[in-house]
């Protein structure tokens, strides 16, 4: 046969061929099917009529579609037309729990010298409006930054006076662990319409071991009805992560979520910052993650299968990469990286990084990604010199091992993971963990679609809406 390939790559799962391009576009094939294609041998005609009118082969070498084709590529990486859109600022280091695996490097409630001056909010705000997004998040981290009410309220206050002239449309988020929610963090959240994101590893006796504080998981529930009532219900939302303990209670950790009222859970792997790096043994940790999403995600299908809609979240940020043609603004899941793209970090001493893993790593003396000071014209830190190294690394089309990978368009590029595992941003795929646990749960979710198709569809279909 005369045609033409066109890029993408494919994998073998479940007895099938898995044909992937670069629009993310999907095809299911017999084994065979891709030596069929490169040696232009004949394949079934329903098949080859999918192939072409998905952009995988064509008639001409310039497909007669390609401005189509490039519109929807364009669509994929949006995200970088707006530029940084998700801004974090560390109010403090200062916190109230004690955390076995924080990876922020949190100081104790008295700790001086580790919280943000009036000045370096200012300057910091101020340079959140220089990006060009249209949409803006505010983020506001620790520590536990509920500990800083008038600094918070400085920071929306004077980006809510800004944006009179600005025009942009502006989010606000809390990320606190809602231990100790006084009325004037409540008044604030309630005037400036914050959400409330929040932490709950599971039930008590796995929260309260992960917290190092016996009635932690008291006083969050506490704090999760105080805001829902004041707030309401969907403006608070809570993110758990998954200790060592956290392994071996998958189906009990969603069912507390779901007693809890949430309607959706991200199983969160932990990540090597702060005092979690002290993990011994990060391959065994991995390869069990890795079983314990699976039986968390199959446990959340049947309950789907059985009535109760219930969203596993990083599962749907794949799966609108997989089967709709947007982007996702998922920093993790990004290429080119969400570094700097997507979002910066305004650390509580004033300077700028790349990303929260970025200023996690200066905690501890690696200053790779800081990309500049507050004080510092915009131009300077987005364009820099740690930007531009970063930048060469960024874009997994263009990494070994990233390029030939049947999955890589529903993954991202992340620099930050590689110098802080390999001490290499460019990264070493055959050892990287990180890339084992994306491409186990990408390829599983695909398993999922190849092996029970007509069941878990309408459910997955249903998490996009």
């Amino acid at each position: 046969m005369n045609y033409h390939l066109l890029p993408f790559t494919f994998t073998r799962i479940s007895n099938h061929e898995v044909l992937v391009n670069e629009l993310g576009d999907m095809i299911i094939s017999p084994f065979g099917t891709v030596y069929k294609l490169v040696n232009r041998e004949p394949v079934d005609e329903e098949l080859f009529k999918s192939l072409a009118a998905n952009f995988f082969v064509s008639d001409t070498a310039i497909p007669v579609l390609s401005d189509i084709y490039a519109l929807r590529l364009r669509e994929k990486k949006r995200f970088l037309d707006q530029f940084t859109a998700l801004h974090i600022f560390v109010l403090t280091l200062r916190c109230n729990q004690n955390c076995v695996y924080c990876q922020a490097s949190s100081c104790n409630e008295d700790c001086t010298s580790v919280t943000m001056t009036m000045h370096t909010m200012k300057k910091a705000v101020e340079l959140m409006f220089k990006s060009p997004s249209p949409y803006l998040t505010m983020e506001f981290q620790g520590g536990e930054p509920s500990l800083e009410p008038k600094l918070l309220r400085y920071g929306i206050e004077l980006a809510e006076e800004i944006n009179k002239a600005e025009q942009k449309n502006i989010n606000y988020v809390l990320c606190t662990n809602c231990v100790d929610l006084t009325d004037e963090v409540m008044d604030i959240c309630k005037q400036y319409k914050v959400m409330i994101s929040s932490s709950l590893d599971g039930p008590a006796y796995l929260h309260n071991t992960n917290r190092g504080k016996k009635d932690s998981y008291e006083k969050v529930v506490a704090g999760f009805e105080r805001a829902r009532s004041i707030l309401g219900h969907d403006q608070v939302s809570a993110l758990m992560t998954t200790s060592e303990l956290a392994l071996d209670y998958p189906i009990e950790i969603v069912d507390e979520y779901r007693r809890l009222g949430f309607r959706s859970i991200f199983l969160r792997a932990l990540n090597p910052y702060g005092l979690a790096t002290t993990n011994p043994d990060w391959t065994d940790y991995t390869d069990r993650f890795i079983e314990f999403y699976k039986t968390a995600l199959n446990y959340i299908i049947d309950l789907n299968i059985q009535g109760t809609f219930f969203i596993e979240e990083y599962a749907a940020i794949i799966l609108k990469k997989m089967i709709t043609p947007y982007t996702t603004g998922f920093v993790d899941l990004q290429s080119p990286a969400g570094i700097i793209n997507s979002v910066l970090v305004y650390n509580y001493d004033g300077y700028v990084y790349a990303s929260d893993e970025s200023r996690m790593l200066a905690e501890f003396n690696d200053y790779t990604f800081r990309l500049g000071h507050v004080d510092e014209p915009y131009e300077n830190i987005v364009y820099g010199k740690a930007a531009k190294n970063a930048a060469k690394y960024w874009s997994n089309e263009a990494l070994a091992g990233c390029t030939d990978c049947g999955v890589r368009t529903y993954c991202g590029a992340d620099p930050v993971r590689n110098h802080s595992t390999q001490n290499d941003l460019y990264g070493y795929r055959p050892a990287s963990l990180l890339c084992r646990k994306n491409k186990a749960i990408i390829e599983y979710i695909i398993s999922l679609i190849i092996e029970r198709y007509d069941e878990v569809m309408p459910i997955f279909k249903s998490w996009l809406l």
